[in-house]
């Protein structure tokens, strides 16, 4: 990667029905595109979100078949974008269970990775609760990939907390991190969290989040942004369906590593 390329991530309000989520995507992938971004991020659960557990069950696919995945692809391939998928179910070794997968598709539409979710959320604060592993398949391998615009670690949302992950994949050059913050958890450690991994990792941040109130009443946190390699964000949208998009610059990468060459003095 020797020259900027413009990446996105996309924010939306997914609701429990599969349809309507894909086409939001499809008109937020659009205008991404057309706004020139050459990566565009979708957000956990993008094609859905607050179903039954019934109803996820029923949305799992297989790896390399079903709608969701052939929704990405032909979206990669129409608009000629890198796409890294959100998170969809995928079916599990555990009938009962889904994994929540990030699927990564080139420009050709061809699927180039895939991660499935390690760390899985939990929280308890009054009414508020939640338990992914009574539902969900934790995976067990970090992955990054080499691209045309450098190499990029996934990681899906709760990953955030956990910086041991993002030291296992190496020296990157841009975290992609599809995510459905709480709004409670999200005000107190979204940015901050985000900024830290960028700063460690001296590397780029692009977090594509749910954000707003669903049909079912859960409320998510928002703020999907675009972090630079020094901490400062470069771009970021509250609550609501949309888009940001910023540089990913190679030069800009250089220059944090060479003034501050953190990343050569690890010794862990």
């Amino acid at each position: 990667m020797n020259a900027a390329v413009c990446i996105a991530a996309v924010q939306m309000i997914s609701g429990p029905a599969v349809a309507p989520n894909l086409q939001t995507a499809a008109r937020l992938i659009a205008e991404a595109a057309d706004q020139g971004a050459q990566l565009v991020a979708l957000p956990e659960y993008f094609p859905l979100i607050g179903a039954s557990d019934a109803d996820r069950l029923a949305a799992r696919e297989d790896e390399g078949a079903g709608p969701i995945q052939d929704f990405l692809a032909a979206a990669a391939a129409r608009h000629k974008i890198w796409l890294v998928g959100g998170s969809i179910p995928l079916r599990a070794n555990d009938p009962s269970k889904l994994l929540n997968t990030c699927l990564v598709f080139d420009d050709a539409g061809r699927q180039q990775a895939r991660y499935d979710k390690i760390h899985l959320f939990g929280f308890r604060k009054g009414e508020e609760h939640y338990d992914e592993a009574a539902t969900i398949e934790a995976g067990n391998t970090p992955v990054a990939l080499d691209t045309p615009f450098g190499r990029i670690g996934l990681a899906i949302c709760y990953d955030l907390r956990f910086p041991e992950l993002f030291r296992a994949l190496g020296t990157l050059d841009l975290i992609v991190l599809p995510a459905a913050f709480t709004d409670t958890t999200g005000r107190a450690h979204w940015e901050l969290l985000l900024r830290a991994r960028a700063v460690e990792n001296q590397c780029y941040v692009l977090a594509s989040a749910q954000g707003g109130l669903h049909p079912t009443g859960r409320m998510t946190h928002g703020n999907s942004m675009i972090v630079d390699p020094w901490g400062e964000i470069l771009a970021r949208i509250d609550k609501g369906e949309g888009i940001v998009s910023a540089e990913l610059s190679p030069a800009r990468l250089a220059e944090v590593r060479q003034s501050l060459p953190a990343l050569q003095h690890r010794k862990l």
